[in-house]
């Protein structure tokens, strides 16, 4: 593999916890104090914590001297204004704030966020200087239609076409299918690495394939320590989105573990 083309091992993997609505400040602290135990020594991932708005504050002064970042789970585009219940980019940044999941597919569902509206969002975050963690994927009824790849394309090509392309590096992707989201069934490591394959694709189209190689692609999708090697064997896949699993410390930690090894 030649130098323009930089092999997978110069991609650092991203192990993302999404914790969703759950957890008040007191037992959000002692899952960091768990993980912070359980992962001592442990480098060779970006390991990133999200947990909801209330904790934020909270959770960043106990992952005070750690390696670990923390990270949001969603924001706002515009840096101030009347936007009643939501955070902007310079207030997580003001809480500590490294990093950002941005269109979720149960913010696409629930709150009915646009591609457009994600990609402003990925706008304003790399303005503020954090890392957003893109979330794609396909329903059910996309999937069995066999519409995975225009869904994809369509989601990926939004955030695309309002960001740099000396900026693309900057964007982590996390290919989420919906039907896997809290199901239990997850895709397999090989449908996961070629949809990655994919994503990667689109993005080498538009701006070569050094772009390409630099963009972590993340598989998410009921990710639990008895599949997570079936993922991260894969060459496309840059690591994990973790929900439900990572509310418990010994499984993130486990899941960890396994995106260094």
């Amino acid at each position: 593999m030649s130098a323009a083309h930089p092999p997978r091992s110069a991609r650092v993997p991203i192990v993302a916890a999404n914790w969703k609505m759950h957890l008040t400040r007191a037992p959000a602290v002692r899952l960091v104090e768990g993980l912070r135990e359980r992962l001592e020594g442990v480098a060779g991932a970006q390991v990133i914590l999200c947990p909801p708005a209330t904790a934020l504050e909270s959770v960043g002064r106990a992952l005070e001297g750690s390696s670990l970042w923390l990270g949001a789970q969603t924001m706002h585009w515009e840096a101030q204004g009347a936007y009643t219940g939501e955070v902007s980019a310079p207030m997580l940044v003001d809480l500590g704030c490294r990093a950002v999941i941005l269109g979720h597919s149960e913010r696409r569902m629930y709150f009915c966020e646009t591609d457009e509206a994600v990609s402003r969002k990925v706008a304003a975050a790399l303005a503020h200087g954090l890392l957003p963690i893109v979330c794609v994927g396909e329903r059910a009824e996309e999937r069995e239609a066999g519409a995975t790849d225009a869904v994809i394309a369509r989601q990926v090509e939004a955030v695309l076409r309002t960001t740099p392309v000396e900026r693309y590096g900057e964007v982590a992707v996390a290919y989420e299918p919906v039907w896997a989201i809290g199901t239990g069934r997850s895709a397999t490591g090989e449908e996961a690495n070629r949809v990655a394959g994919m994503i990667r694709g689109i993005v080498g189209g538009r701006a070569g394939p050094r772009a390409a190689a630099s963009v972590r692609i993340l598989y998410g999708g009921s990710v639990k320590p008895e599949n997570i090697s079936e993922f991260l064997r894969q060459p496309e896949v840059d690591g994990a989105l973790v929900g439900g699993a990572s509310l418990e410390a010994e499984a993130f930690a486990a899941i960890v573990r396994a995106a260094v090894r």
